[in-house]
């Protein structure tokens, strides 16, 4: 299974219910899936099991544990409130900040790279350095290492 691609796709859906101010995440993945099964003529693969079971447990995962992920983000961000964040920026930080907190399998450097990878493709030109400094502050918060810091005992 590509997580990669698994973690795009959890991002349109987790930007959708953000815009929308939607808690729905049922159906805003059921459209993205209708769209990834379509036969447009391109030449893009449509969403495979894995990769669908994976960007769902990562939407799921961020709407039930929103509140302490926020804060999170917050205490580790300076000077930026998170309804200030760029709408990108804030999604990538929630799904990252999921998957360190709760997918303990990936490990906190990947964690980080992918959501680096997803800023650079989908964010702004600062996203990257935002997203990676306050990741990084995150994961030693959760004790799960990050880049620069050890692990804590």
């Amino acid at each position: 299974m590509a997580r990669r691609r698994a973690r795009e796709f959890a991002l349109q859906a987790l930007y959708g219910l953000d815009q929308a101010k939607s808690t729905a995440a049922s159906p805003m993945m059921s459209g993205l899936w209708a769209t990834q099964v379509e036969d447009d003529g391109m030449e893009t693969k449509p969403a495979e099991s894995g990769e669908m079971d994976y960007a769902s447990k990562l939407v799921s995962g961020v709407q039930a544990q929103q509140d302490d992920i926020d804060a999170l983000i917050e205490s580790a961000s300076t000077n930026w409130r998170l309804v200030r964040m760029p709408v990108v920026d804030r999604n990538i930080l929630r799904m990252a900040t999921y998957e360190l907190k709760a997918c303990l399998d990936v490990p906190a450097s990947v964690v980080i790279n992918e959501a680096v990878e997803l800023a650079k493709r989908y964010g702004e030109k600062e996203s990257r350095a935002f997203i990676n400094g306050i990741l990084d502050r995150i994961a030693s918060e959760l004790g799960r290492g990050g880049r620069r810091h050890r692990k804590r005992s």
